[in-house]
């Protein structure tokens, strides 16, 4: 240090770390960074420790769990991303480093690379084999439904149902199809259906929508509980041009909710027709048989004129015998027809279509007890209030001032006189009535009697 110049300031090495990490705060306080992930580290603490790297130079960055928590997909090595953070100091190890609070894959979004490692994933434990496809029911009884109940989804597969089948039972599992909370009420929804018994087929679906409003379709919970279903699962989500995971882990994939309810309804009428036309061919197909019987018996009879006339009886007796059957075949099917068209018209009246314009009868009703009641209750809590402001109304001191009392307080510091002796002659006291203010003056202090 020189003699007679001013002396420098020596600094710590905590005191200098502090100023880089002011100024490096200060100069890049929001940045994006483009590089390559290496060095990933995640400890038990959930902080992402990484470093971004290109071909010539490399900076540390962490990603806080608050950060790592929002991320829709994976971090791995050698992925190519894009960061926004700020510039700081690391002072224990005087490092500078990216703190980051955004991140995002280079050149394909979040949430495909989210849905990419999930498929990849799901695909090697084997959840989406085609070998685990099963059938669907050709005739269910009763047909599931996993959709929301304000979707136009529902509307639409219910009355594909009711069209196309009407003696079709239809069992609703009301959900929410997007948003938080949505998978595990879809999860949910899947496992009660499959495990209740009552469904033999269970549609799962939505209308159409953004990646974003289609996600819940492509959350892993959703895709286990469909492979895991014990009955048959058509997935419907979206339009034909919309896929997700659960379309690929259901037994049948659905372009559209109406194609699903068509691909597990079959149309009832033309049931009755085939039956009706295997009838038609079946009589035709016996009448041909007894025909040709008969001519071979009749041959037979003329070369062995000795058997004539037994030949005749059997002819006589084939003929009798054609009759019965063609009648037993017509009436069998005729009363096999009566009783799928009165099961038509009794599963008919207890669609859910009937049994939810039953119910909006009773909606009104409810309604007005409802009014009724928080009308009850609204007059009895203001005479409740009313009980209690008389109540505190007697209380109060201004009614007992009312009642002819005052308040005497002095004038110099508005101190409440309690007894005579405090005060004396010639001291000027304020008295407070029930109804203005008094300046009064001692006269004489008496003794307390």
């Amino acid at each position: 240090m020189m003699v007679g110049a001013q002396p420098q300031r020596i600094l710590t090495v905590s005191e200098l770390t502090a100023l880089v990490r002011d100024r490096l705060e200060q100069g890049f306080p929001d940045l994006w960074i483009e590089g390559e992930v290496s060095n990933l580290r995640t400890p038990s603490s959930g902080h992402c420790y990484l470093t971004l790297k290109d071909q010539n130079s490399q900076i540390r960055a962490v990603l806080f769990r608050t950060g790592v928590q929002r991320l829709r997909f994976a971090l791995r090595e050698g992925l190519q991303v894009i960061v926004r953070g700020r510039l700081t100091v690391y002072e224990p190890r005087g490092e500078y480093q990216a703190v980051l609070d955004y991140l995002e894959p280079k050149g394909i979004g979040a949430l495909q690379l989210a849905l990419e490692q999930l498929k990849e994933k799901l695909a090697r434990e084997g959840l989406f084999d085609a070998s685990r496809k099963r059938p669907l029911p050709f005739l269910p009884r009763r047909v599931g439904l996993v959709t929301s109940r304000s979707g136009a989804a529902l509307h639409d597969m219910l009355v594909v149902l009711e069209r196309r089948c009407p003696s079709l039972s239809v069992l609703i599992c009301p959900v929410s199809v997007q948003g938080e909370g949505a998978a595990l009420q879809i999860a949910e929804a899947i496992r009660t259906l499959g495990q209740s018994g009552k469904v033999e087929v269970i549609i799962v679906g939505r209308g159409g929508g953004s990646l974003e409003d289609l996600w819940s379709f492509n959350e892993e919970v959703v895709v286990r509980a469909i492979a895991e279903s014990p009955v048959p699962i058509v997935s419907a989500v979206g339009h034909e041009i919309d896929y997700t995971l659960a379309d690929f882990a259901a037994d049948y994939r659905a372009p559209t909710p109406s194609a699903a309810a068509e691909a597990v309804a079959p149309v009832l009428e033309d049931l009755i027709q085939g039956l009706e036309d295997w009838r038609a061919r079946q009589e035709r197909a016996m009448q041909m048989r007894f025909t040709l019987i008969r001519h071979r018996l009749e041959e037979s009879g003329g070369m062995l004129s000795v058997r004539t006339v037994p030949l005749q009886r059997h002819a006589q007796r084939l003929d009798e015998y054609t009759s019965r059957l063609g009648w037993t075949v017509k009436s069998s099917l005729a009363t096999f027809r009566q009783q799928i068209m009165a099961c038509r018209h009794d599963l008919g009246l207890s669609s859910p279509l009937e049994r939810v314009r039953g119910a909006m009868v009773l909606v009104p009703q409810f309604l007005k007890r409802v009014e009724q009641g928080m009308r009850s209750g609204q007059a009895f809590r203001l005479q409740a209030v009313r009980s209690l402001v008389q109540a505190l109304d007697g209380l109060s001191p201004l009614a007992i001032l009312a009642r002819g009392y005052s308040i005497i307080q002095t004038v110099s510091d508005g101190t409440v006189v309690r007894r005579a002796e405090d005060l004396s002659v010639g001291d000027v006291v304020r008295a407070r009535l029930a109804e203005g203010h008094l300046l009064c003056s001692v006269r004489q202090v008496l003794p307390k009697s």
